[in-house]
């Protein structure tokens, strides 16, 4: 399970995540970062260090943020 990032961030790019990724799986993307879900190790080292609370464990995203579980995938497989 990997972590997602959602709409809180869009517009927002404030690159905290990326800085603290110890293993480099957050890019950004042309509105909002993105977690690489094959990579991301879990650490949890993004999700506390998020401005806008916009990171959160796959499993825990909010119902109405869901589509972004999926734009985290797609955008990797382009």
């Amino acid at each position: 399970m990997a972590f997602v990032i959602t709409s809180p961030c869009i517009g927002e790019k404030s690159g905290e995540c990326v800085e603290v990724c110890p293993v480099d799986c957050i890019e950004e993307g042309e509105d909002m970062f993105y977690i690489d879900p094959d990579i991301c190790i879990d650490c949890g080292a993004c999700e506390a260090v998020c401005p806008v609370e916009a990171i959160y464990m796959e499993d825990e995203v909010p119902e109405e943020e869901n589509k972004f579980i999926e734009l985290n995938r797609k955008f990797y497989e382009e």
